[in-house]
This record gives structure tokens, sequence and C-alpha cells, in this order.
């Protein structure tokens, strides 16, 4: 494979320019390798490059994450703290309330989110349990704001009752590379994955689209979660890419002994590589960006990241708190959009 840095280049600007949904392969796992290959000034020159012909240069999207229903989720997957099977002190709780998310929402957008996103620990939802959520999308859409839920492998009509419903976004993470997928989840397979996108997508539904990294993947591995989402016909709208947070009494944590797996500037590099290669998507600073300095967050946004998780909570985990964030957007220049 070339790695000449200037032949890399070259391919990622005539790669990157490709705007339409794709009919074949749009990049290969070595195109992406030569990517992350790259030396590092060059990779954020391209990365930079892209962003701005399609994007405000200094706009950054601002959503905020709610869980609607918390553990005791059946699934084993390696880094979640909301498997049931796992001791992490996370309690099993029931769906919440209309009027507690419609507050939750109003507070979101009073602290300047556009987008308010809504998450269940299920498998899937039940058929009754999804009515339950068609109404907490209504009521979060009432309220002015671009609407988002996560709850897993959807079933044929799900998600045609979210859209009508008001539904924005669905998130479906595919987590990891396909090669890389058995080392983290064995309680469903990649193509259940790719079958709720499908189903998303057949709906009219805006997909949003990411994946973990730092879980003791290979950089080539990490090229495969990029190639893969990259390849989607058409690529997500929104792509969240999520640094792991080690949660005590996960698989991870013991695996990993609580040691960060994963140098932050190879997180930028991710970052940058997911910016070139799905050039119209909001790419999105997501799970473990309270563990950056602001110099750190400050080289993603310069690779391209332009939306990010916005209040002092995520699902289970922190996340930086309002004023935190308010006070780096001024030191950088940035503006919410």
């Amino acid at each position: 494979m070339n790695l000449d840095p200037h032949a890399a280049t070259s391919n990622a600007h005539a790669s990157a320019d490709r705007a339409k949904p794709a009919t074949k392969q749009r990049f290969t796992i070595d195109d992406v390798d030569a990517l992350l290959t790259l030396p590092f000034g060059d990779l954020l020159y391209e990365a930079q490059r892209v962003h701005r012909a399609h994007h405000a240069p200094n706009g950054v999207q601002l959503s905020t994450l709610m869980s609607i229903k918390t553990g005791g989720c059946p699934e084993d997957c390696a880094y979640c703290p909301q498997a049931a099977r796992y001791h992490t002190g996370v309690a099993n709780e029931t769906l919440k309330g209309v009027a507690e998310v419609a507050a939750a929402a109003r507070a979101a957008k009073a602290a300047g989110a556009t987008r308010f996103c809504m998450g269940a620990a299920w498998r899937g939802p039940r058929d009754r349990e999804l009515a339950r959520v068609v109404d907490l999308v209504r009521a979060v859409k009432s309220e002015g704001l671009e609407t988002c839920c996560t709850l897993g492998m959807l079933k044929e009509g799900h998600a045609e009752a979210l859209k009508e419903a008001g539904l924005d976004y669905y998130n479906h993470n595919l987590d990891t590379a396909p090669e890389f997928y058995g080392e983290i989840v064995s309680t469903r397979v990649y193509q259940d994955r790719l079958d709720t996108l499908a189903r998303v997508r057949d709906a009219g539904i805006a997909v949003c689209c990411g994946g973990i990294v730092g879980m003791g993947e290979s950089r080539r591995q990490r090229a495969g979660l990029v190639a893969q989402l990259a390849n989607l016909d058409p690529y997500p709208e929104s792509v969240p890419i999520n640094h792991l947070v080690q949660v005590e009494g996960t698989p991870l944590h013991d695996r990993l002994h609580g040691q960060s797996a994963l140098d932050p500037l190879e997180f930028v590099r991710t970052i940058a590589a997911a910016r070139i290669t799905m050039p119209k998507a909001m790419v999105r600073l997501s799970a473990g960006r309270r563990e950056f300095s602001d110099a750190v967050q400050a080289l993603c946004f310069l690779a391209g990241a332009n939306s990010i998780f916005y209040g002092d909570r995520l699902l289970t985990t922190g996340n930086p708190d309002v004023e935190a964030d308010q006070a780096l957007f001024a030191k950088l220049g940035l503006a919410a959009m």
C-alpha cells in the first residue's frame, strides 16, 4: 500500500468531493488507513479543507441526551454499564413520563440545545413501549426541538410510527468494525444493526450512526469502522464518535485495567477521517469528552467536529457542564448553531 503523504492527500481530495449517495464502495479500509497514517498536520489540513467546503467553519450544533429508560438491558455490550448482567451500580428504572421529559426538553432548549435525544436501555422496544415513546416524541416536538431516539433494534412498523410522531433522527451505532465486533458484543450480530438502519431509512427518518473508539481495537480496525460508516448508502447525516468511558464492573474496564487505550491524538485522527469521508455529515464529539483537555477538544473542532452533546450528563456517564462548554466556545470563537 502506498503511504506517501502527498499521494494520500491527493486521494483524499478526490474522494471527499464525491457528494452523491454511493452506488459502490466509496472508501476501502486501505483508503481510510492511509488517511489515518498521514502526518498529523497534513491530515488536519485536509479535514479542515473539507469541513469549510460543506459547513460553517466555526458553528457547532448542540444536542442534549436524556436517558428515558435506564438499566436492565439484556444485551452483553462489553462497554455498557446498563447491561443487567454487569455489576456497575446502575439501577433498572422504568420509562419516564411525558411531563418529566417535556420539562427536560424545555430546560435543554433554554440552555441553547437544538436537538433533544432520548435513549432507552432496551434490546428493542415492545409495541406498548414504543407507543409511550411516540407520546414522548410528540411532547418534545411541541417544545420546538429536533428529536432523536435510540431504542435498540426496531421491528417492522416501529420506524414508521416514530416518523408519524415527528421523529427527526434515529440513533443506532455500529460500535466498531465488523472484524472487531465479536470482541465487544455477542447478543446480536452486525447485520442486526444494519437491518435497523435500513428500516429507519425506509421510513424517511434521518440516520445518526457512529461508534466507539478506545476499546482495544487497532488503528486498522478504526479505519474499518470509518469505512463501514462512509459506505452506508447514503452515509449518516449525524456521526457520533465516542471515546470509551471505562466503567468499573464492565468487561472492558477489567480487560483494559482502567488504563487509557487510545492516545488523544489518535482520537483526533479518527474525527478527521470521519470528516473527510463523510463531508456533509455532522460529526459529533460524544461520550468521553469530559476526559479531554480544552486543547484536545480544540483539535477535534479543527479536525471537523461540529456537534457536541451538551449538558452535564449523558445516559449514565458525566459530560462537561454547560458553563464549561460556553467558556470553551468563547475561547475558541465558536458559536452554537
